[in-house]
């Protein structure tokens, strides 16, 4: 069954470890433009792209796509999706995803998955991804975000440490699978319109702090989180100069 659903991307060009970072070029196009073109082969019915500065809405119109001017007073992409939100006026159960601006390898696949996953729960406030982690590189990479679940599928915590701690292999066996598999949480997400206002709201948690995860500070108040399960790894994500060269060649041979 298909869902009506837009996408939200919010760009900075402020970056401590990679300043300009959504303009940079990879394989002949800027970083961001790479990541709208993911956001339209979702099927998304408007693709949006949020931020700050002159330079990226200039080059966002040059695509073309959209863009909205928001604030550069916020903390969050999260923060900065609400603008756009009231900016355009969408109503409260409006699905929106929020796709970083710098996954420019994130399949549409899943960012659609991430829509459909919220319209068929109700009863969470923010529906998200994650894959078994044994695809993934190394469970303590406090870089790699973990996550761990109950029996419907809802999140009890997400962490930068390894969780859940598998403290008995000789007696329980090597693999983690089951009721609490271990899982690589995917940075991409899924609301409704309607929340988004409330979590603007919200206190910051001392949870989301620590970790330096926003999504705490939804499960602190007491909203749920869905997580969708997926067997596709997205392509990495840009955060460094190594990133950028890294995701370059894997352009190169797609």
């Amino acid at each position: 069954m298909s869902h009506s659903f837009k996408v939200v991307i919010p760009a900075r060009y402020a970056s401590s470890r990679l300043p300009g970072k959504p303009l940079l070029e990879l394989a002949g196009k800027p970083m961001l433009q790479h990541v709208h073109e993911r956001a339209v082969e979702s099927g998304a019915d408007e693709v949006v792209i949020a931020t700050d500065d002159e330079r990226i809405e200039a080059a966002v119109r040059a695509f073309p796509a959209e863009v909205c001017m928001t604030s550069a007073e916020h903390t969050s992409g999260t923060e900065r999706i609400a603008e756009v939100v009231a900016a355009r006026g969408w109503d409260d159960g409006t699905i929106i995803v929020n796709l970083q601006g710098d996954e420019p390898l994130m399949p549409g696949r899943l960012i659609k998955q991430v829509a459909s996953d919220l319209a068929t729960h109700k009863a969470a406030a923010i529906t998200t991804l994650a894959f078994p982690l044994e695809l993934s590189i190394n469970e303590t990479d406090p870089n790699i975000v973990k996550v761990v679940l109950d029996r419907e599928g809802y999140a009890l915590y997400f962490s930068r440490a390894a969780i859940p701690w598998h403290r008995d292999p000789q007696e329980t066996g090597s693999g983690m699978h089951g009721v609490n598999p271990v899982l690589h949480h995917v940075g991409l997400y899924a609301y409704r319109a309607g929340f988004l206002k409330q979590f603007s709201e919200l206190e910051q948690a001392p949870l989301e702090v620590f970790e330096k995860l926003e999504q705490l500070r939804a499960l602190w108040h007491g909203f749920r989180i869905h997580v969708g399960i997926t067997t596709e790894v997205p392509g990495p994500g840009v955060d460094t100069a190594e990133d950028l060269e890294r995701v370059e060649r894997l352009m190169s041979v797609i």
